[in-house]
């Protein structure tokens, strides 16, 4: 059985599409400086507006998701 766990920050709008770098870096747990080296080499989706760099909400879990994999996939063949 798998639970959810659904932790709100304070202050935090979780109904946001786009975040700042900040906001998903907090989001993350990571630095806004590491936030930025996971866009910039692409494993981290975002979006310009302008001259304004955004991310979108949903890619956050879609990379957490891909981070798992790739582990379960290390872990495996180590123990292989």
């Amino acid at each position: 059985m798998t639970e959810t766990l659904n932790v709100v920050e304070e202050g935090v709008d979780g109904t946001l599409v786009l975040l700042t770098v900040e906001e998903a870096a907090r989001r993350l747990g990571v630095g806004r400086t590491t936030c930025y080296a996971l866009i910039c080499s692409g494993e981290l989706e975002s979006v310009t507006i302008g001259a304004l760099r955004r991310v979108p909400a949903e890619a956050l879990p879609e990379y957490v998701a891909r981070l798992r994999q790739a582990q379960r996939r290390t872990f495996l063949g180590a123990a292989a």
